[in-house]
């Protein structure tokens, strides 16, 4: 068993330990949240008061040119790019992960539907996050198709049925963390006749992505979590090359015009992905975009996405590894693959009892994971705890597990305090 010596040990002798200082943490603070929201870059507070102050302030209007701000989606899509790989000039930083899902989700369906007018269903994982399957449900009603949900087990020989025309899958779960292998099942899909559209919310910037090698259809993926974009940041989305021309998205808006500022009344798309721009960019939240994606690419000299995918199954392994030697005792079951090539950066345990006021009680040790509740049947409560090698250490692990030992042995989750559900859980 690994010490807590033994941790401070592997944190010394880790090679991206000085990524740390590219944040700032809060004292006191164990952070196990990065899968939800990453933390402050250390860069992002003067990049985005320098927007504020000189580039807004002093540049007003102006800075549209003076300061880039009409290049920022593209800008930005290009530093992602080199995470997810994508080409240069094929990624663009833009709006939400909902909005872009409807975008590329409509354009797939457009796309199947020209080539094979009878393909008419929509698949997707069961438990696949909800947004992705309510922006299905809507354009599955547009489009007179249906949408199908099954298990993770169950994609191939969906596939093999031959009537699916847009196959929609998170490549990192949410809740359980399980991975699919995104050039596998993308070369079923394209063998039974479907197009992919893949959700990089919980794998961009947390594992390595290759779009590109994989041929992949269509991509979107999330700014605030691995990405450490800030709440609410700019969202990114991707399109294979040989779709974009094929379509206009449906969100024509004035930004993915081929000439916004000429005016014209009639929409002409703009080439390439750009046409997948729709409203005025996000100027100052794209600042702070930026700065989150820069701290990934401080990775490129230290091994980039390797390197830092070596480090979170180092992380997740020694985290599962303590949870079953010091925590036997308690009612806690590994609720994430046990296999690495199928694990995110990411661990899921069921909690049976009390799963929520377990990690109130974590919390306010300092310890900050989250809670997913189960469906009362099938899937059970997690605890969900994230691991970013960009800040994450091996001492927080132990320490993690320690807390966590004294909250169930303790039982200082059962208190009211711990009981009241707030907003957002």
């Amino acid at each position: 068993m690994n010490t807590r010596s033994d941790c401070i040990a592997l944190d010394a002798q880790d090679p991206l330990r000085e990524l740390r200082n590219l944040f700032t943490l809060p004292e006191g603070v164990n952070y196990l949240d990065g899968n939800s929201l990453g933390v402050l870059p250390r860069a992002t507070a003067a990049r985005v008061a320098q927007v504020v102050q000189q580039e807004w302030g002093e540049g007003l209007i102006r800075s549209w040119n003076t300061a880039g701000w009409m290049a920022q989606p593209q800008r930005v899509g290009n530093k992602i790019a080199r995470l997810i790989g994508a080409g240069e000039g094929e990624v663009v930083a833009a709006d939400s992960t909902s909005i872009n899902l409807y975008k590329v989700l409509a354009a797939a369906l457009r796309i199947a539907q020209a080539d094979a007018p009878n393909r008419k269903v929509i698949v997707s994982e069961r438990s696949n996050f909800p947004t992705d399957l309510y922006i299905a449900q809507s354009l599955a009603a547009q489009h007179g198709c249906t949408l199908e949900l099954i298990s993770a087990d169950e994609v191939a020989p969906r596939l093999a049925r031959g009537d699916v025309a847009v196959l929609m899958l998170t490549q990192v779960n949410y809740r359980s963390g399980r991975m699919f292998d995104m050039a596998a099942i993308t070369a079923q899909a394209h063998a039974a006749g479907t197009l992919t559209v893949w959700d990089l919310a919980h794998s961009a910037g947390a594992v390595p992505v290759d779009l590109r090698g994989a041929k992949a259809d269509f991509a979107i993926g999330c700014g605030y979590k691995y990405l450490n974009g800030g709440p609410g940041a700019p969202a990114f989305v991707w399109v294979h090359p040989r779709h974009t021309e094929r379509f206009w998205q449906p969100l024509s808006g004035w930004i993915g015009h081929a000439n916004p500022f000429s005016f014209d009344t009639a929409y002409q798309p703009a080439a390439g992905i750009g046409r997948y721009l729709c409203g005025t960019p996000a100027v100052i939240a794209m600042a702070a975009l930026e700065c989150g994606v820069d701290t990934l690419l401080a990775a490129e000299p230290l091994g980039g996405m390797a390197a830092l995918r070596a480090k979170s199954l180092a992380l997740t392994t020694l985290f599962i590894a303590q949870v079953r030697e010091r925590l036997a005792d308690h009612p806690l079951t590994l609720a994430s693959p046990e296999d690495p090539a199928l694990r995110g950066s990411q661990v899921s345990l069921a909690c049976p009892e009390g799963g929520y006021a377990v990690m109130q009680a974590l919390i306010a040790r300092g310890v900050i994971g989250d809670f997913r509740a189960g469906d009362g049947s099938t899937e059970p409560d997690l605890l969900r705890f994230g691991f970013t090698p960009l800040y994450t250490q091996f001492v927080d692990v132990y320490d993690a597990v320690t807390a966590l030992d004294d909250v169930l042995t303790s039982g200082e989750w059962r208190e009211a305090r711990f009981n009241q559900k707030a907003a957002v859980t």
